[in-house]
């Protein structure tokens, strides 16, 4: 299995979830969304980061919450 698929979802996250961005599912699924469109623009399928990082949601989630916990800079 390759990581390019878990590299590209890190790398997002990082540079496209705000810091003020709200745990509700309607701002994660607008992000999801994005990072979807983001990477069919460069040749990744949903299909190829789930697999290599698992949820994409969750994970999206998960760098919210932490970060409003102040656990993430």
């Amino acid at each position: 299995m390759s990581t390019r698929g878990a590299d590209f979802l890190d790398k997002w996250i990082s540079k496209h979830v705000p810091k003020t961005a709200g745990a509700d599912v309607i701002s994660v699924a607008d992000l999801t969304e994005k990072l979807f469109a983001d990477a069919k623009a460069k040749g990744l399928s949903s299909t190829e980061i789930e697999e290599d990082a698992g949820s994409v949601y969750e994970a999206i989630l998960d760098a919210i919450v932490h970060h409003d916990a102040g656990m993430v800079d």
